[in-house]
């Protein structure tokens, strides 16, 4: 999975398609992640002495090829390359820009 916490993304297919935002949490051997304000649930909680309870909303997982990273060129979804650089460090690029992603 080429997707990291804190990452750009669009959704580009299910019910959500269309909605971007960050990767709050990424679940590599599922191959899933969570984005904010996607696949929004609603989850019924017990109250206790701290939390008063009720109808919470959470986000829901997420398959990771149902989502693109956003190129910060072009502000669309795009794949993405490796590469190496100077030291030779593995970096992300973009393959519509090559702009780099890290």
């Amino acid at each position: 999975m080429n997707f990291k916490v804190g990452d750009e993304v669009v959704v580009i297919a299910g019910e959500d398609k269309g909605k971007t935002g960050k990767i709050i949490r990424t679940f590599k051997n599922e191959n899933k992640v969570i984005v904010e304000g996607v696949r929004v649930q609603k989850k019924h909680q017990k109250g206790n002495g701290q939390n008063p309870g009720g109808i919470i909303d959470i986000n829901g997982k997420i398959d990771a090829s149902n989502v693109m990273i956003v190129d910060p060129k072009t502000k669309k979804g795009t794949r993405i390359g490796h590469t190496t650089d100077k030291n030779n460090k593995k970096i992300r690029i973009s393959k519509k820009s090559n702009e780099k992603l890290d």
